[in-house]
């Protein structure tokens, strides 16, 4: 057995493997945001697909159907073939996605090949923040979880960065450049931290309850002292092999229990995925630029907007990654409800008082334009700093060992089928108006807080196989006589 790595050296390698990782985070993000710069263009009659606003509006969320998808079954996978093979099987569905899309000579083509991408996305979105938490110290787990939504956040800034650089090369998105139209290389471009992400995921070791589970010890043993930094391997492994009770058979039926045809925590897990797409961030992401000119910013200045915001976001998500281990989670996800509901509300105030021009935009008079810039900043901060990171970092760590891929994998499902919901009603809010849009943001933000206060328990500090399946909300630490 080798000997376990000094502090600083078991801290960069653990960050280092934590980063590998989180790339396919990064891939997610990356490719859930490209498709802004090119959707435009590839819709526009010049392009030979001319689509329609309905045929737009499904080629642009059709990838998150294959998320869903890909998010379900990456768990059971994950416990059958490793960790490591989803990843790189996630990477190739990434590289396939790239180049198809660029290339495709149709809509029904191109929106197969997004769907292939999600698959790849979904299985990311699982694989990536459950492989941290079953690598990091426990000392560390929530900073090194919180890389995951770092990686979403940078790669939807490198996305919409390298669309609007090639767009500028070419002249504009529908322009052609290098033989093929400008869109067509934003797509392609996924291609390189694609497969600088399966290089790298090929170069991981295997988690440490994966090789527990097949009962390859010797291989754990290793794991655990190099990675993790475990003094007393034999005693690690003998309480991770206690709480693996049926994970060498797991499936979606282990998630049963008898609350509502689910376990508690798995209900837990959902809930916390649906509420961090029902306060409508993506709405900010996917219509931000769309929004700000329908209420009176030119388009130069709302891409500029757009742009800051994105900045804003991986800003207050390092600042997240600062906090979680220090404060813990639970105060942080309420802290971060309460500010969503206020930013939201005021979102929808602000809203209330705007007029429809004779085109039919939406105007908003002084100060409300003002305000409704600085809430919807405002909410992206918040957001940002708790909900976005903690609740990737929760259903990382939050299930125990015997049902932790199975059940991240429902979970984050749950989280795509909700993202689906949002992105696809937003327009038909709008229609009824901006301020019912908001307010029922808003009025989950408040759900959210309560269901956070009753429901959600504090891991911080928490070794995994102490994790359990019921639902334990401490909610002040208890106070004994002396």
């Amino acid at each position: 057995m080798s000997a376990t790595p000094s502090g600083s050296a078991l801290k960069g390698r653990v960050i280092a493997i934590s980063i590998a990782a989180a790339l396919g985070g990064f891939l997610f993000g990356f490719d859930t945001a490209v498709i802004n710069g090119a959707v435009d263009a590839l819709a526009g009659a010049g392009s030979g697909f001319d689509l329609g606003v309905g045929l737009k509006g499904f080629a642009v969320s059709s990838a998150l159907i294959g998320c869903a998808v890909g998010a379900w079954f990456a768990g059971p996978l994950a416990n059958r073939y490793g960790r490591i093979p989803i990843m790189v099987a996630a990477a190739i569905l990434f590289l396939v996605s790239s180049i198809g899309s660029g290339l495709a000579f149709s809509v029904v083509d191109l929106i197969i090949w997004r769907v292939v991408g999600g698959l790849g996305v979904g299985a990311a979105s699982v694989i990536a923040p459950a492989y941290i938490a079953e690598v990091s110290p426990a000392r560390m787990r929530g900073r090194l979880g919180s890389l995951q939504q770092l990686a979403i956040v940078t790669g939807i800034f490198v996305a919409l960065l390298s669309d609007a650089m090639l767009a500028d090369v070419a002249g504009g998105a529908a322009e052609p450049l290098w033989g093929l139209y400008a869109w067509r290389w934003m797509f392609i471009a996924e291609a390189i931290p694609a497969i600088v992400y399966g290089v790298m995921a090929l170069r991981l070791p295997e988690s440490p309850r994966y090789l527990v589970a097949k009962g390859q010890l010797e291989k754990a043993s290793e794991v655990l002292t190099a990675v993790t930094g475990t003094v007393d391997v034999d005693a690690k492994i003998k309480e991770i092999t206690g709480t693996i009770n049926t994970e060498r058979s797991e499936s979606l039926r282990d998630l049963r229990g008898n609350r509502f045809g689910l376990k508690p925590i798995v209900w837990v897990g959902i809930l916390l995925s649906v509420f961090q797409q029902f306060v409508g961030i993506n709405v900010i992401f996917y219509y931000s630029t769309t929004l700000w000119q329908s209420v009176g910013f030119g388009e130069a200045q709302a891409l500029t907007i757009t742009v800051i915001t994105s900045v804003t976001n991986i800003v207050v998500t390092i600042v997240a990654i600062l906090l979680v281990d220090k404060v813990g989670r639970r105060i942080m996800l309420l802290v971060g409800s309460v500010g969503m509901t206020i930013s939201l509300g005021l979102m929808a105030l602000a809203f209330s008082f705007g007029t429809l021009d004779s085109a039919g935009a939406v105007t908003l008079p002084d100060p409300w334009s003002t305000v409704a810039l600085i809430c919807a900043n405002a909410f992206v901060v918040f957001f940002g700093a708790t909900w976005g990171p903690l609740v990737w970092v929760l259903l990382g760590e939050m299930f125990p060992n015997s049902i932790r891929a199975g059940a991240l994998a429902v979970a984050a499902a749950a989280q795509w089928a909700a993202n689906f919901f949002i992105s696809t009603t937003f327009p038909a809010f709008a229609q009824i108006g901006l301020p019912f849009a908001y307010g029922f943001y808003a009025f989950f933000a408040l759900l959210s807080f309560f269901f956070v206060y009753f429901q959600v328990a504090e891991t911080k500090g928490k070794e995994l196989e102490e994790m359990s399946e019921d639902v334990k909300v401490e909610r002040r630490p208890r106070r004994t006589r002396a």
